[in-house]
């Protein structure tokens, strides 16, 4: 029976890619898909392109694939990145650049139609609401303030790419598992109305689509048992026509594929397990079952689906006012209660001096900045070190700006000890993300594909 073995490339932009060369080397794969697309890395690429149209991809793709391709190429290994961001033709002009300055000729394709930021009024003509998903708001709201917006696209066009010979598959917004599914479609000729194996497809994707996630990295059971973390293995998937799936590691690589890191995975992100709604299929993991086979290996089987939803998920990004932030760090003893009083002091002088914030935040790092109020309050009176926080959201950086002035005087003027401080820090723009729907047809009608030879 035929197979196909895909490795799992990044989980977000920024991540290492030095565990990919191992799959390469080690791992007998043939394709690698990678992710390099969070909801907030749109925000990042948004900004990259107000400052220079040009940009608004991911910049980690030319260096990746400089040290990937060379061992890639010699083994026949494809990619499928998402790293197109919001400008997936200026990341392929860029990385043809690089290919003939490396002397490669490789086949780049292209897909484009993610971007409905132009169509919005076209969608709203055709009666699409695009209300938030989560508040029922009406766009209308933050319309003027909207700076881009992308549907998730399936794995169909992905697979045109491929079907079209493409050796690297270039998308802005995707699903991230219809990465991974779109090798197997192509490899294994699955069609697109057998919704148990798009969705055992899809699990396998969700299951590779982190990068060490799936290997024991951000493991919250027994993390310390892990082994050589320092040299994890991503994971790789054999997947068989059947729609079998083994989920495994290269072989001497840090880490651990085991039933607990898969499940843990598996949910990851996931709202209802019966209703994984994804755009080429409903994905229900009720039925699924993972078995550990041997070490390091996972036999994934089980998974089904059912049609996929008539519309496509926009996440769009808008401006939502600047950032002021400051901090204050506070040595024991009674450092906390150090921190408080600071920060009582500058909320003070906020009001005094009419500082006008839409929004205000107050947390105290080494306490409860990641609790918040279930933050366990036995021993607060004995921590060594704590820093306060106060962020603003204004309307405009000169607002903002008053924040961090205020900060500088508690140095010698304020409670005592501190212990360090990073005051008077720029101001900088925020993006609000804002989820949508619209009808598939709509979207999926725009969507084109183009592969060229380098």
């Amino acid at each position: 029976m035929k197979s196909v073995r895909i490795a799992g490339g990044l989980g977000f932009y920024g991540d290492s890619w030095k565990p990919i060369k191992a799959s390469i080397e080690r791992g007998n794969v043939r394709y690698v898909a990678s992710d390099h697309l969070a909801e907030l890395t749109l925000a990042i690429l948004q900004k990259d392109r107000q400052r220079d149209p040009t940009l608004g991809y991911t910049r980690d793709l030319v260096p990746m694939l400089a040290e990937l391709l060379p061992l890639a190429i010699p083994r026949g290994v494809k990619f499928i990145l998402n790293a197109g961001g919001l400008n997936p033709m200026a990341a392929r002009e860029v990385l043809v650049a690089a290919l003939k300055q490396f002397g490669l000729k490789l086949k780049v394709g292209v897909v484009l139609g993610d971007s409905v930021h132009e169509r919005l009024d076209e969608l709203q003509a055709a009666g699409v609401s695009l209300a938030h998903m989560d508040t029922g708001e009406h766009i209308s709201t933050i319309r003027e303030r909207l700076l881009f917006a992308s549907a998730y696209l399936g794995a169909r066009p992905l697979v045109e790419a491929l079907d079209g010979g493409a050796d690297i598959v270039l998308t802005g917004r995707v699903a991230d598992a219809a990465l991974f599914l779109a090798p197997m479609v192509h490899e294994l000729g699955w069609r697109w109305d057998d919704w148990d194996k798009l969705a055992q497809g899809m699990v396998v994707g969700h299951l590779l689509e982190c990068s060490g996630q799936a290997t024991g990295g951000n493991f919250g059971g027994d993390w310390r048992s892990i082994p050589d973390l320092a040299h994890i293995g991503y994971p790789i998937a054999e997947v068989w026509e059947s729609s079998e799936a083994i989920i495994t590691k290269a072989a001497g690589t840090g880490g651990r594929v085991s039933f607990d890191t898969l499940r843990e995975q598996l949910l990851y992100e996931v709202h209802d397990p019966r209703h994984y709604l994804t755009p080429d299929v409903d994905v229900d993991m009720t039925t699924l079952h993972l078995q550990e086979i041997g070490p390091n290996q996972v036999r994934v089987t089980g998974a089904t689906g059912r049609p996929a939803p008539a519309t496509l998920k926009i996440v769009a990004g808008y401006e939502d006012g600047v950032m002021g932030q400051a901090m204050l760090g506070y040595a024991w003893p009674d450092a906390l209660a150090k921190a408080q009083a600071a920060a009582q002091i500058i909320q003070q002088q906020m009001q005094e001096i009419g500082l006008k914030a839409e929004e205000t935040l107050v947390e105290y790092l080494g306490y409860n900045s990641l609790h918040g109020p279930l933050a366990d309050s036995t021993h607060a009176n004995d921590l060594n070190e704590v820093y306060v926080r106060i962020a603003v959201r204004c309307a405009d950086k000169k607002e903002a700006a008053k924040l961090g002035r205020l900060f500088p005087p508690l140095a010698l003027s304020g409670p005592p000890f501190i212990g360090g401080a990073a005051g008077m820090l720029e101001p900088r723009g925020l993006l609000g993300i804002w989820p949508t729907l619209a009808p598939r047809s709509i979207i999926e009608e725009h969507v084109r594909v183009s592969v060229e030879e380098s």
